[in-house]
């Protein structure tokens, strides 16, 4: 089969490799879609990830397909079942499992290699992230279900809850970052009630941030301040919850400045391996702000994605900038990192 390899920094080549076979537990599908991901795009810019991947090694990690091939002891799935599996799977048994910490298992398993003719499934994902996806549902769209996850996760795990709409005035949250991940805080965050600021690069990508819900947009590239943005929006008090999802640590910086006392900064966006931020250990600590990294998803929150996706109730077709044959990952690459499109279905 024909598939992407990732062999270092910004080298991904389209080479034959041989089919996959299923063993016992695991399922091959036909991948028919394959969303690239600014997750894909850090990884070939940076030639692997802390995680999930050590070249050389099969690139990609969401698709959604067709069932091909039954491994021995496989049930309640059938050749031809249209089917989205998440990247990754816990063990349900480590220290961190028992504890409901699915993203911090010990034993994450992780399956790379979308970005190919067929996906091997391991057992582990067939167990506990193989979901069927809905007749009236794209592939395409269905493939979208890991990085929702990923941001429903973050949304959980950030501080907000629907009752904060009984506040006196709704919560104000500020995300800072207009790639898809961005974008997906922006819409889930005000369908349940939030008033979101998004600061973002692209005139074109803050407009669909508008249309998912952003009370207001910010170009970064015309504003020199964007603490005292985020002051004058909440009345000189600071966001109540802010979302980095760019992955630098410059702009993690910005964004613990951009909170008020009592904020929660969501420190999403992965940065590079070994990079530092400096704290104000005075704000810190007077004024009790909580600093939380989050990362990845867990088995109900990739449930709940397919279920978002599947009610239609937000246009994340938005975010699919366009479509490619494999053949052309390079170029669709090379026009993410220009920043040229969002996310790119390629098709096998």
């Amino acid at each position: 089969m024909k598939a992407a390899v990732l062999y270092g920094k910004e080298d991904v080549r389209i080479e034959s490799v041989a089919d996959p076979t299923p063993a016992a537990g695991e399922v091959v599908i036909r991948v028919k879609a394959a969303t690239t991901c600014g997750t894909d795009l850090k990884v070939w810019r940076r030639g692997g990830h802390a995680r999930m991947l050590t070249p050389p090694i099969l690139f990609g990690h969401e698709a959604a397909g067709e069932i091909v091939a039954l491994g021995a002891g496989v049930t309640g799935w059938r050749l031809g079942d249209r089917v989205v599996a998440n990247n990754s799977a816990p063990c349900g048994q480590c220290f961190y499992c028992q504890r409901q910490e699915f993203s911090l298992c010990a034993h994450l398993e992780f399956n790379n290699g979308t970005f190919a003719e067929y996906l091997k499934i391991p057992a582990s994902i067939v167990r506990h992230n193989l979901l069927p996806i809905p007749e009236h549902l794209s592939e395409e769209m269905a493939a979208l279900t890991e990085p929702l996850a990923c941001v429903l996760h973050g949304v959980a795990r950030c501080g907000w809850q629907p009752q904060m709409q009984q506040w006196p005035s709704p919560p104000q949250i500020v995300v800072i970052g207009d790639g898809a991940i961005g974008l997906m805080f922006v819409g889930v965050l005000a369908q349940q009630g939030a008033r979101v600021l998004t600061f973002g690069g692209s005139d074109q990508r803050l407009a669909i941030a508008e249309t998912f819900g952003a009370e207001q947009v910010v170009n970064h590239h015309q504003c020199e301040d964007m603490p005292a943005v985020v002051k004058d929006w909440t009345t000189g008090r600071g966001a109540d919850i802010v979302i980095e999802a760019t992955g630098v640590p410059q702009v993690w910086e910005v964004a613990i400045a951009c909170g008020r006392p009592g904020a929660t900064i969501n420190l999403f966006g992965g940065c590079p391996r070994e990079t530092r931020i400096s704290v104000d250990t005075e704000r810190l600590h007077y004024e009790e702000l909580t600093l939380k990294g989050v990362f990845h998803n867990t088995p109900a929150f990739v449930r709940q994605a397919l279920a978002l996706i599947a009610s239609q109730t937000l246009p994340f077709e938005m975010l699919v900038s366009g479509h490619a044959p494999l053949t052309e990952i390079e170029q669709v690459l090379q026009a993410m990192k220009a920043r040229q499109v969002i996310k790119v279905a390629l098709h096998p």
